[in-house]
């Protein structure tokens, strides 16, 4: 029997784009997974959204937070609640490409990976394609992951089987970077990277990447709560992650012609 994909999708007021981001879980070409939906306490309409696939889909499940908790707290409940061989994470307004497990698990298995993550495309707020692509590194050490976060959470996976379950600090951003910091050390090998685009990543215009004082603020707190460095340590670190940030990791993000 094939291994199954527990798929994590935190939602907070997701009406707008939950359903396509559903569709593009069912259109997988590997059909073995299971889709953990949290909801955050929604106030708008996302659970009456979901409702029909819940009804037509025994492989989709819904849990509810009983307070607005964040993303942290929410992924943390569907590793929690996943039973699966390998955990993948989707967010709400982002979307798969038909062959993003099918090729990430073949990839993990011929490379005997324990963490793997890939290329992706950037979308704007409509769905349109914003002609950009974040090319993921073929090998991602904790070192080199340290200095600044290159794995895009929506094309992350991790084998359960070989790592165990592994969440993540309670920060209200970035607890994604300390997850995957969490898992690479465990690993005791580096990531690695499909160089295929399998994804589409929806770049809002309230992102903390569109507000670079929010950015370093919310940085400073993975070295200074997540991490427990000391307050000198944390402010070296962030020199680290400036250069980094500005300097090395535009290097990765280049135009494309798909349409």
């Amino acid at each position: 029997m094939k291994d199954l994909v527990s798929i994590v999708t935190p939602m907070y007021n997701s009406e707008n784009y939950i359903s396509e981001t559903i569709k593009s879980v069912l259109n997988q070409t590997y059909k073995n997974w299971e889709l953990l939906l949290i909801d955050d306490k929604s106030q708008d309409n996302t659970l009456s959204i979901i409702k029909p696939f819940l009804e037509t889909n025994t492989n989709i499940k819904l849990f509810k937070n009983n307070v607005n908790s964040g993303a942290a707290i929410s992924r943390n409940k569907g590793i929690t609640e996943a039973i699966g061989d390998y955990i993948a994470f989707l967010d709400a307004d982002d979307l798969w490409k038909p062959n993003k497990l099918e090729t990430q698990l073949n990839f993990m298995s011929l490379n005997n990976c324990d963490v793997c993550f890939s290329s992706y495309d950037q979308i704007d707020e409509n769905g349109g394609l914003i002609h950009r692509r974040v090319k993921a590194l073929k090998t991602l050490s904790y070192r080199k992951l340290l200095k600044s976060n290159y794995i895009g959470n929506l094309t992350g996976v991790y084998s359960v089987k070989h790592l165990g379950k592994i969440t993540t600090v309670n920060l209200r951003k970035r607890q994604d970077w300390l997850l995957w910091l969490s898992a690479i050390k465990k690993s005791g090998k580096p990531a690695k990277g499909v160089q295929e685009s399998l994804a589409y990543y929806r770049v809002r215009n309230n992102s903390i990447s569109a507000n670079k004082f929010n950015l370093l603020k919310h940085n400073y707190w993975v070295y200074k709560k997540g991490l427990g460095y000391s307050v000198i340590k944390s402010l070296y670190y962030m020199l680290v992650f400036l250069l980094e940030h500005f300097l090395i990791k535009p290097k990765y993000l280049i135009p494309t012609n798909e349409t």
